[in-house]
């Protein structure tokens, strides 16, 4: 596997159940799961906050550019019934623990 690029995390509020958002989720995985240069996926929660989201492990600036401007991308807010805008952080990942160069 490449080693990651960058990491994106995406939080937000539903009008959801977390059940019900964890159906949609898994409905919908394949189509990550088709992503050009998505390393990784963790679907997230914070009980605390109530928020839910995605963290992504991107190989490039260009996947996680295309991704940005795809329909997969512009649908979750519908998928998911979002309340508010999501927040979103992208961190260039500038070394890994495990599986990098040495």
């Amino acid at each position: 596997m490449p080693d990651p690029a960058l990491i994106m995390s995406v939080r937000f509020k539903s009008a959801l159940t977390f059940t019900e958002l964890m159906g949609i989720a898994k409905e919908r995985a394949d189509a990550f799961r088709a992503l050009p240069g998505l390393l990784q996926k963790y679907y997230v929660e914070d009980p605390a906050s109530g928020e839910v989201g995605g963290i992504y492990v991107w190989d490039s600036q260009a996947s996680l550019d295309e991704y940005r401007a795809s329909d997969l991308r512009a649908s979750i807010g519908e998928a998911y019934q979002v309340i508010g805008p999501p927040k979103v952080e992208v961190l260039r990942v500038a070394m890994p623990l495990r599986g990098g160069t040495d």
